[in-house]
């Protein structure tokens, strides 16, 4: 079990936490991994045109000669 410390207001609610940083570190590493199962679920579930990556390439190039 992880030590966390409170910051308590005047009243005795807690208002903050402090807490190592190695498990701030380890929350960040899960929290940014679960953004991106997200955003793979949501782009899973996207019904827009999937254009392949070479394509869309060569399509911004040809734009650009104009």
């Amino acid at each position: 079990m992880v030590s966390l410390n409170f910051i308590i207001d005047e009243k005795g609610n807690k208002k903050a936490v402090i807490l190592p940083i190695e498990v701030y570190k380890e929350i960040l590493e899960k929290l940014e991994e679960l953004e991106e199962i997200k955003a793979y679920d949501e782009a899973k579930a996207s019904t827009d045109e999937v254009v392949p990556f070479e394509l869309a390439v060569k399509e911004i190039e040809d734009s650009r000669k104009f």
